[in-house]
């Protein structure tokens, strides 16, 4: 390796650790933005997504933590953080199903919050420029962690899409059971990074 290439692969590495710092910030800042507001407003799908992005927090730091350090011991401590995370999701996963189910028998309604389609909807374009700034880094890399990390990013805006629908049907067609229902369909996605995250795995969807 030359030192021209190694020099290169020193500043993709660390853009590629500055990239997943500024991932778990963000991840951190909505939860801090929209559990408050799920919370005021009674929305599953809001709460639910606030939730999301403090686990993915986590997981996330597990990303950089394996990008940042190598041999078996560091590789170890990885695959328990992300069953830690895992076992979280999959936790998360059980509360919204029980709450959206029971706000659907009751009929409760959430409340429109636009203070959360706005959050939802920087968080949309945040998360998209992200994931393409991290693939480019990754291809650079040929880093497995970091196209781990571009499939988690990409994994909070597809969530930020759905708590997004359904907010914006409860605010504009005061469908009230868009905001539980939207909800519902956000398990799926978070049972399959729960039980990847569980055996291991960096959240590397195909």
């Amino acid at each position: 390796m030359t030192i021209a290439s190694s020099a290169r692969d020193h500043r993709a590495l660390a853009a590629g650790k500055k990239l997943s710092l500024l991932s778990i910030l963000l991840a951190l800042a909505e939860a801090a933005c929209t559990i408050p507001a799920g919370v005021s407003a009674r929305s599953i799908a809001l709460l639910g997504f606030g939730l999301d992005s403090l686990i993915e927090a986590g997981s996330a730091g597990a990303v950089l933590w394996g990008i940042s350090g190598s041999g078996v011991r560091q590789e170890a401590r990885e695959r328990i953080s992300l069953r830690v995370v895992g076992a979280l999701l999959l936790a998360l996963a059980a509360y919204i199903a029980y709450h959206s189910i029971a706000s659907l028998i009751i009929k409760e309604r959430a409340h429109p919050s636009i203070f959360g389609i706005v959050v939802l909807v920087a968080s949309l374009a945040a998360m998209t420029w992200l994931r393409s700034a991290k693939r480019a880094t990754a291809a650079r890399l040929d880093s497995h962690a970091l196209v781990a990390d571009a499939k988690q990013t990409e994994f909070c805006a597809y969530l930020s899409v759905i708590a997004l629908v359904g907010l914006g049907l409860n605010a504009v067609a005061g469908w009230w059971w868009a905001d539980p229902l939207s909800a519902l369909v956000m398990i799926p996605l978070i049972v399959r990074e729960g039980v990847e995250a569980a055996s291991g795995k960096a959240c590397a969807h195909d």
